[in-house]
């Protein structure tokens, strides 16, 4: 099975495969950050997100999403970015059909 991981950020979205093999084996194939400019406005930093995770998705085809959900911060700002950030990931995996499933880090 392959998997994208999706670390969510506006500033840096972490993105990497792993290839789960005989028993628990688990194979790192690509890996990557995902960096926005905080001055840039939020739409086109979301269009960069979104467009770096369809990349992502038609080269590597992942059988399944996994995006760390956002669970508790204290500025909420930081939060809805990071939310959004893993919003249009999940949106451009649910355009392919792919799952997309939310874990928090201590799931994980």
């Amino acid at each position: 099975m392959r998997v994208m991981g999706v670390d969510p950020g506006l500033t840096r979205c972490g993105i990497a495969l792993i290839q789960s093999g005989a028993g628990r084996s688990v194979t790192a194939l690509d890996v990557d950050v995902v960096r926005t400019p905080p001055d840039m406005a939020l739409e086109n930093r979301l269009l960069a997100i979104h467009t770096a995770a369809e990349h992502w998705l038609d080269t590597h085809r992942p059988d399944v999403v996994a995006i760390e959900r956002v669970f508790a911060q204290h500025q909420v700002s930081t939060a809805m970015g990071t939310a959004q950030a893993g919003g249009v990931i999940a949106l451009a995996a649910a355009q392919r059909g792919v799952p997309v499933r939310f874990h928090t880090p201590s799931e994980v």
